[in-house]
C-alpha cells in the first residue's frame, strides 16, 4: 500500500501475482507450494490462494466420429476418474470422479457422448466381467495388454510346465499376428494338451477330485472365452482401431507422476488438478 503526499491518495502499486501463471507453473513446471512461495518471496498461503483463484475452463468438444478408449483410475479406495478418449485425436472427450467401477456407468458415458452428437464407431476396453458385451451395436475391442496380464496371472512370468510355456509363447504374438494365425495356435495347442488339461487328481482325506492343472485351464478358458473381442481391430481393418488402451493408460501414469508431486491434496483440490490435466 502506498500513499501520495501530494494527492494523499493511497493505492496499492509494486507487483503482483497473477493467478493464471502460478497454476501454469503448479501443473506444469511441477513447482509446489513451498517452492512457489520462495520463488516470489511470499508465504505458502498466499500461493494456495492464488491457486484457489484459478477457475479452470473446459472447451466444449467437437461432435464427429470417433473410436472411443475407456478405462478407469484409483487413487486409494474410493477415489477413482472414468475416462473416455478419442483414438484417433487423442483427446480426452468425458470423465467421471467415481466411487466404483460400473459397467452401467461405461455404458452411461457411451450414451451421452452419442447425446452430444458423437458417432461411437467402436470401444476399447479392459476385459471386465460383463463390459465386453454392454455395446451389442457397437464393435468392441478388448486391450491385448490386459489379456496378457490375466494370462501372466495365472501361469506366471516364468512358467515351469511345457504346456504353460508354450501357451505364454502363443500369448506373446498376439500382438504382432493375425485372427486366423492365432486361432490356429490356440487351437493346435488345446488338440495337443487336452488330455494334459483334463487331468484330475483325487484328495486322499476328502475322496474328492480336482483338475490338476487348474490355473492353466482358467488361463485357457480365458483366451477362448474373450477370442471374439481380441481381435475385432482385425474385423474392422478400416475403422484402425487401436488393439490396446495403451494410449490411456500412458496418460494415466503421466498423471500420477505429475500429482505425486502434490502430495496431501484435498478432493477438491485434487480434483481442480486433474480438470487442468485432461483439458489437455
Amino acid at each position: 500500500m502506498y500513499k501520495c503526499y501530494v494527492c494523499k491518495k493511497q493505492f496499492i502499486g509494486g507487483f503482483r501475482l497473477n493467478s493464471e501463471d502460478i497454476w501454469i507453473e503448479y501443473t506444469k513446471g511441477k513447482q509446489t507450494y513451498v517452492q512457489l512461495a520462495k520463488k516470489y518471496n511470499c508465504s505458502k498461503r498466499t500461493i494456495q490462494r492464488k491457486v484457489d483463484l484459478y477457475k479452470v475452463f473446459i472447451p466444449k468438444k467437437e461432435p464427429r466420429k470417433v473410436v472411443v478408449l475407456m478405462d478407469t483410475t484409483y487413487w486409494g479406495r474410493g477415489f477413482g476418474v472414468m475416462l473416455f478418449k478419442d483414438a484417433y485425436t487423442k483427446e480426452n472427450l468425458l470423465k467421471y470422479y467415481v466411487k466404483y467401477e460400473t459397467n452401467a456407468r461405461y455404458v452411461f458415458g457411451i450414451n451421452e457422448l452419442k447425446k452430444q452428437g458423437f458417432e461411437v464407431l467402436a470401444v476399447v476396453c479392459d476385459g471386465r466381467k460383463g463390459l465386453l458385451q454392454s455395446f451389442p451395436n457397437i464393435p468392441v475391442q478388448m486391450c491385448q495388454f490386459h489379456q496378457v496380464a490375466i494370462i501372466r496371472r495365472y501361469i506366471t512370468k516364468n512358467p515351469k510346465l511345457p504346456a504353460s510355456i508354450e501357451l505364454k509363447a502363443i500369448v506373446e504374438m498376439m500382438k504382432m499376428t493375425d485372427k486366423e494365425s492365432f486361432e490356429g495356435a490356440l487351437k493346435l495347442w488345446f488338440f495337443k494338451w487336452e488330455s494334459f488339461l483334463n487331468e484330475r487328481t483325487t484328495n486322499p482325506e476328502t475322496g474328492k477330485s480336482y483338475y490338476t492343472h487348474k490355473r492353466l485351464r482358467s488361463a485357457y478358458r480365458s483366451l477362448n472365452t474373450n477370442l471374439q473381442w481380441l481381435f475385432t481391430w482385425y474385423d474392422f481393418l478400416e475403422l484402425k482401431i487401436p488393439n490396446t488402451t495403451n494410449a490411456i493408460d500412458g496418460h494415466f501414469s503421466d498423471l500420477k507422476n505429475k500429482l505425486r508431486n502434490h502430495n496431501g491434496l484435498s478432493i477438491s483440490r485434487k480434483r481442480k488438478f486433474i480438470d487442468e490435466f485432461f483439458k489437455a
